[in-house]
């Protein structure tokens, strides 16, 4: 019989098709998610606008829990996953790399260094971000970046899964444990401009849970446990201009009309640039939503 942690790799539709209420939180843009007004993420790319209507897929289009009902839910997967051509056309597009395990482990070994001689919960609590965090290696490395194979919890590198791999050998206690773990989410940051690198990262951050849930206690966690860890990831994984601090593509510029007493076409026609919203991120300290400064 399968460990149950395989189960929930390789049925990848698990929280995409059996925990919709999940899938929702997983999707929330909570920078724009107040006041009222409830917004998700955007895909703040084109790659996925030839699957259906531009007011569904275009880039600034939010990403909504019923395209997950198809085969677009299947087509959002890892970059090893993409096609060639699919990843050599989002590295010129977008940057957008991939990191190595090997380099992904020495790195964040060198940080572990400095951090020897912490207490446990000095450890779990201490703070960290990923920038640019694509699909979120360097805080949980559930399978190779390079192949797309899974990586069992023994050996992964990411510092979130070092966090929880150290508190799964000092606590036995699930009420202990699981508080423990929350910390360790709480103090776990990461932004990422594409939305569908954003979503993959925070379903990884999930799954993450799970996985070590099911290998600490040979049980599935509760619906109430995920949907704690699933809101602290919707906080902490967001999306955001990593050069300006914005929510992508909110400052394209934009035609509008200046009155003028002069007949002149050039006065009257100018030329405005919007600032951008600013991201924001939380602060569980104070609980508080802020302004992301750098």
């Amino acid at each position: 019989m399968k460990n149950d942690y395989d189960f929930y790799y390789h049925n990848k539709n698990y929280i995409r098709k059996s925990l919709p209420s999940i899938l929702k939180i997983i999707l929330i843009d909570r920078t724009m998610y107040h006041n009222n007004i409830k917004k998700n993420i955007i895909w703040a790319n084109n790659n996925y606008t030839k699957y259906g209507p531009s007011k569904i897929f275009s880039p600034n289009s939010q990403i909504v829990p019923s395209i997950f009902n198809g085969m677009i839910g299947e087509i959002i997967k890892p970059r090893a996953l993409k096609s060639t051509l699919s990843q050599k056309i989002r590295t010129k597009s977008n940057a957008e790399v991939f990191t190595p395990i090997f380099i992904v482990k020495r790195q964040n070994d060198l940080l572990d260094q400095k951090y020897k001689n912490d207490d446990l919960e000095t450890y779990v609590k201490r703070k960290c971000m990923e920038i640019s965090c694509g699909e979120a290696p360097y805080l949980a490395t559930r399978y190779d970046m390079l192949t797309g194979k899974y990586i069992n919890v023994q050996h992964r590198v990411g510092i979130l899964d070092r966090k929880i791999k150290l508190i799964s050998s000092k606590i036995n206690n699930q009420i202990k444990w699981e508080k423990l773990v929350i910390d360790a989410y709480k103090s776990v940051y990461g932004f990422e401009w594409n939305g569908d690198s954003l979503f993959l990262a925070r379903e990884n951050l999930l799954y993450t849970y799970i996985d070590y849930y099911v290998d600490k206690f040979s049980a599935k966690p509760s619906y109430n446990s995920i949907k704690k860890v699933a809101n602290i990831i919707s906080y902490n994984i967001f999306q955001m201009d990593g050069i300006k601090f914005i929510i992508p593509l909110t400052d394209k510029e934009s035609k509008t009309v200046q009155l003028s007493l002069f007949e002149s076409e050039f006065n009257n026609k100018v030329q405005t640039f919007r600032h951008g919203i600013k991201a924001q991120i939380m602060n569980w300290d104070s609980n508080k939503m802020e302004f992301f400064k750098g």
